[in-house]
């Protein structure tokens, strides 16, 4: 790290620092999550009546899906100024756009009141807080690596991606107290609006400690740099000089997204095809696996920074497999266990907290946020849209779709840990390319 030894201990301003990202990384998750667990009431509220249920849930659904088609336009074409302008001023871009856009949300008024402009509005919304996130969500990774002493970069940037989490937690939680405190007909009236507003406040808390945060080490030395004619064209450097990287990349976040999407926002709906259990059980199930899911997490994070990368991934990767066959082995024998099981799954699925690290030193400085950016949200993208739709039809054919899918994810995990065991060592994380 410039200026410093590799084998520096976390000073106070490193762990602020952490924590200060965290608590982003938690409130970002909420923001972007609130609108799926209300979709059908502000479709209800925001487009035109419709007689038909599944065309409303369409268009709910629809809403959702274009906040993850978003995400690759703000994380690549905006998130480039990362590079060329500083991490700092990139991520307060991102928190105002966030806090602004659902600030918006939560007072537009309905299709009752402005007609086709209501729904016209809040897509441009969901636009604009799908790039914010899309920009986001590399940057916290990037952000806390190049600050943290080098020693120290994978068990920050799985507590960055365990606050991802806390965040969906959160969610789960909130609404299950709104739905109580609310009935239907007041939530369609006005109740819809409060989870924007509270999202909003939560974006707007961190400015209030954004004087104590500075811009990051490597940056700054980048800025000491002559760095050639290309220094404001990363992705020029990307792509001329990174194209391996990037296809690594774009492998490791599918791993990420796979796992983050099934596990935490799909697998509940999917097992509620084929499987008859208690509600009230399972959801507090899916909630454990979440928790655990969390600690899993800050546990890969912690081992990988002091064992092989490669090696944990493939044992990681195969403790999930194991466990996803075995989760629906269970179910299929009646789920008599399914707190237990899901808490293990849930861990198992914490081998998504090392991976952000890897995606971190697989970049040079000057392109590091642009090439993450690319990897993360164009293959976020893809999945985000097509895995819902796809495996939610795979599994009304064959209940163990889910697991199938997920194995297949465990054996690209475990190529990968191959891959990188037998890989020399990383360049340096401070290197740069001219």
């Amino acid at each position: 790290m410039p200026s410093r030894s590799q084998h520096a201990l976390m000073s106070t301003k490193d762990k602020n620092v952490v924590l200060f990202i965290s608590f982003i990384s938690a409130v970002i998750f909420f923001d972007f999550l609130i609108y799926l667990y209300i979709s059908d009431i502000v479709s209800a509220a925001i487009f035109p009546a419709n007689a038909d249920p599944r065309v409303a849930k369409l268009q709910g659904m629809g809403l959702f899906v274009i906040g993850y088609l978003a995400r690759p336009i703000g994380g690549v074409l905006i998130g480039r100024y990362g590079d060329i302008k500083g991490r700092k001023p990139v991520l307060l871009l991102s928190i105002i756009v966030t806090a602004c856009s659902l600030l918006a949300m939560a007072f537009l008024p309905t299709y009752a009141q402005w007609g086709a402009a209501a729904p016209a509005l809040f897509i441009l919304l969901r636009i604009i807080q799908g790039m914010a996130f899309g920009l986001y969500v590399p940057l916290s990774w990037v952000f806390v690596a190049e600050h943290v002493p080098r020693q120290y970069l994978s068990v920050a940037c799985s507590y960055a991606t365990a606050s991802f989490f806390v965040g969906v937690l959160f969610s789960n939680a909130f609404f299950m107290w709104l739905s109580s405190f609310m009935t239907t007909t007041e939530l369609t009236d006005y109740g819809w609006r409060l989870p924007f507003l509270v999202a909003a406040a939560l974006s707007f808390l961190p400015l209030l400690f954004w004087r104590f945060i500075g811009e990051t080490p490597f940056f700054l030395a980048l800025t000491k740099l002559n760095t050639g004619k290309n220094s404001g064209k990363p992705l020029t450097i990307l792509f001329k000089h990174c194209k391996h990287s990037v296809f690594v990349g774009m492998v490791l976040t599918l791993v990420i997204s796979s796992i983050t999407s099934v596990v935490v926002l799909l697998l509940p709906d999917l097992i509620e095809i084929n499987f008859t259990l208690d509600s009230d059980l399972f959801g507090f199930s899916h909630s454990l696996g979440i928790v655990f899911m969390i600690f899993g997490c800050i546990f890969y994070g912690i081992i990988s920074n002091h064992e092989n990368f490669g090696k944990v991934l493939v044992i990681g990767s195969i403790l999930l497999i194991a466990q996803i066959l075995a989760f629906f082995y269970h179910l299929q024998a009646g789920g008599d266990y399914i707190l237990i099981m899901y808490a293990l799954l849930g861990f198992c699925a914490g081998i998504v907290g090392m991976v952000p690290a890897i995606l971190v030193q697989l970049f040079p400085t000057n392109v590091r946020l642009t090439g993450i950016s690319f990897c993360y949200n164009v293959t976020y993208g893809i999945v985000g849209v097509l895995i819902p739709f796809g495996l939610g039809y795979a599994t009304t054919l064959v209940s163990f779709s889910p697991a199938l899918y997920i194995a297949f994810i465990g054996f690209i995990g475990i190529i990968m840990g191959l891959y990188f065991y037998n890989l020399p060592e990383f360049k340096k994380i401070d290197h740069v390319i001219v």
